[in-house]
């Protein structure tokens, strides 16, 4: 049986959620959440039905985006 895509996208970002949250790295939850999303939907547009490899690249994504404004900030 396939999961619906609503599930999928919101499996997924409860997965990136959960952790980030977990991990202290969330930051402000409107930004997380649309980053999140945005990622998320970005590659279910591209074909990607992995749950795992959905939430785990929209970590990634949000860490890269949360350094880059850090250091933004720092200059």
């Amino acid at each position: 049986m396939r999961e619906t895509l609503a599930k999928l996208i919101a499996d997924s970002f409860e997965i990136a959620w959960d952790y980030l949250e977990a991990t202290g790295e969330l930051g402000n939850p409107d930004v997380a959440a649309n980053h999140l999303l945005d990622t998320i939907e970005a590659m279910i547009r591209r074909g990607e039905r992995r749950r795992l490899l959905l939430s785990n690249n929209a970590i990634s994504a949000y860490q890269r985006f949360r350094a880059e404004q850090l250091i933004s900030l720092a200059s």
